[in-house]
């Protein structure tokens, strides 16, 4: 157990995991986000027929067999590629890694939907007889699943948690995995966010009937944030898991280093079931600067939430430019246009995305941006074109969700002290 003057220790990410619409490793990721490329296509839905959705394309038997992929779920296989990945990418040495020193820790937004739907959609062709239920229906759709998975590819005898926290969840598994580091709970953590929302009709067909979800002509033009003529959310399947460590750890093993969690805040808006509130929008960010010792200026880049929904999109414009208005420097991109939102995997997906701008000092661009809403008091949004900066080294990343979850991480370029 760490002693407690180490409960503040340093915790850095050492390795990368992900999967998204418009790539499957962080290279092609940032690639494609560098050059404006969607991820966003027609995708063929029960019950509802063609949508828009964000689709990833990765390998699941990688890291998985056959008869993995088939006993398990599509989060299952997002978390173990995503956490296969980042291992791989922390070049630790897993054969001597204390597998009860390891915890899992990943945000989620909803599980269990898909197999229900799936199996009620199979016992319907057969008179509705509960004897051909599937025996596997309750390990897939208990709520720890993903994050099971994970052990169980892994051999990791530690922790694990999923943490439902809406689309506020990818920040919160990496909070979850920092708070357990700097407790001494476990030696190295996998966290972050996973999703497979588009494999179940129900969030369609519930976002349409909010007339909350997007339509376009041009699929690839379909998710705008901040834009005038943004109609809804994409929704899209994804994941990101990363290898935290405390920084001693990281050092003494020689470990690339990608970012230091220097900052997080979590709180609850307590107003209504779905629609926000830029107050405690403000204050969740105002906590995470105050926790991490910074003001608004010493932020460079923000990694907006905006879904491209109206009062979604308003509300965190008026709670960033109430936060920002003295930093016109800082710039403000939205990872959402280019893969849809990937909900639980979110906000790990969109941080990923940034990550990469301390070393090359660019600001991806927020795409289908062509007319700033007017009610959006926002001049340092980055549209349509990557922004070079003069340096990046500190990142601000927001993540909220429904029944008013707010959670916010700040991420600094790791200096030695």
């Amino acid at each position: 157990m760490v002693p407690a003057d180490k409960y503040n220790e340093r915790v850095v990410i050492t390795g990368v995991g992900l999967t998204a619409p418009v790539g499957d490793s962080l290279p092609e990721y940032r690639a494609n986000l560098l050059a404006g490329k969607s991820g966003v296509s027609n995708f063929e839905t029960r019950y509802i027929g063609q949508v828009l959705a964000g689709i990833c394309h990765f390998d699941a038997l990688k890291y998985q067999k056959r008869k993995e992929v088939r006993r398990g779920t599509r989060s299952g296989s997002i978390a173990v590629y995503c956490a296969n990945e980042a291992v791989a990418d922390s070049r630790l040495d897993w054969a001597t890694v204390e597998k009860p020193r390891v915890g899992v820790y990943l945000g989620i937004t909803e599980h269990g939907n898909v197999e229900t739907e799936n199996e009620i959609f199979e016992i319907s062709k057969f008179g509705y007889d509960t004897s051909v239920w599937s025996h596997h229906h309750n390990p897939r759709t208990v709520a720890n699943s993903p994050a099971g998975e994970v052990t169980l590819s892994l051999g990791i005898t530690g922790p694990h948690l999923t943490i439902g926290a809406a689309c506020a969840a990818g920040n919160a598994g990496f909070i979850q995995a920092v708070q357990m580091l700097r407790l001494g709970e476990v030696d190295l953590a996998l966290a972050g966010g996973v999703s497979e929302s588009i494999h179940t009709f129900g969030i369609f067909a519930s976002f349409k009937s909010q007339n909350a979800l997007a339509s376009h002509s041009d699929p690839t033009k379909a998710c705008r944030p901040f834009d005038v003529t943004r109609n809804g959310i994409v929704v899209a399947e994804g994941g990101a898991v990363c290898t935290l460590e405390r920084l001693p750890d990281a050092l003494a093993r020689g470990a690339k280093i990608y970012g230091e969690i220097v900052g997080y805040a979590m709180n609850s808006d307590a107003t209504d079931f779905v629609l926000p509130d830029r107050n405690r929008q403000a204050e969740c960010m105002q906590l995470a600067l105050k926790r991490a010792g910074m003001t608004a200026n010493d932020i460079d880049l923000v990694s907006s939430h905006a879904t491209a929904t109206e009062q979604g999109d308003i509300e965190e414009s008026l709670a960033l430019h109430e936060i920002f208005k003295d930093n016109p420097r800082v710039a403000i991109n939205n990872t959402k246009s280019f893969i849809g939102h990937a909900m639980g995997a979110a906000g790990a997906l969109e941080l990923l995305g940034n990550i990469p701008a301390f070393d090359d000092g660019i600001a991806h661009a927020t795409i289908n941006l062509d007319e700033l809403d007017s009610r959006v008091p926002l001049t340092q949004v980055v549209a349509n074109q990557p922004r070079q900066m003069d340096a990046v080294n500190c990142i601000l990343n927001n993540s909220f969700g429904m029944l008013g979850i707010n959670s916010v991480l700040i991420v600094k370029k790791y200096q030695p002290d």
